[in-house]
């Protein structure tokens, strides 16, 4: 399975360890940055993943800044990424089991390292159940297709 990941200057440590994770786990990761913890603007780095990942390069992405809130919004704003933002054993399975989600944002500052491990190897080695899963999702690509082509209003007041 290729993985890219990216954080901004808060995950530099937390990319690092989780790199190190993908390879025990027989993954490829893909290291698109930073190099060093000098303050970045997370969402640069959060759509170099989601670019890989919306493009069909890599299999799935991991995003890594002091929440995980704000790679998630910005990742989610890309073509076929489900980004979801994860903080246990819970919302990593699920988001796999039925949600699909190709992309995973994680909190460098509020997750410990053994949590850290134990989510990124949950959420790569679950699968999707499909079923009324998949229907949901189809759902979800559809109002994505509206959206891009023009066919959703612009928002309140427009």
């Amino acid at each position: 399975m290729k993985v890219s990941i990216a954080s901004d200057h808060r995950g530099v440590r937390v990319k690092r360890q989780i790199l190190a994770r993908l390879d025990e786990l027989g993954c490829e990761g893909i290291d698109l940055g930073p190099e060093t913890d000098e303050s970045v603007d997370y969402p640069d780095f959060a759509g170099k993943v989601a670019e890989t990942v919306s493009g069909g390069l890599v299999d799935r992405g991991i995003l890594i800044c002091g929440t995980g809130m704000g790679m998630c919004i910005t990742a989610n704003k890309f073509p076929h990424v489900r980004a979801v933002s994860c903080h246990d054993d819970v919302t990593a399975e699920y988001s796999r089991r039925h949600n699909d989600a190709n992309v995973m944002c994680l909190s460098a500052d509020m997750l410990g390292d053994r949590l850290l491990d134990r989510i990124v190897e949950l959420w790569l080695k679950t699968e999707f159940e499909g079923g009324r899963h998949q229907r949901r999702l189809d759902k979800i690509e559809e109002i994505e297709q509206r959206n891009c082509c023009g066919e959703i209003a612009a928002g309140p007041g427009e």
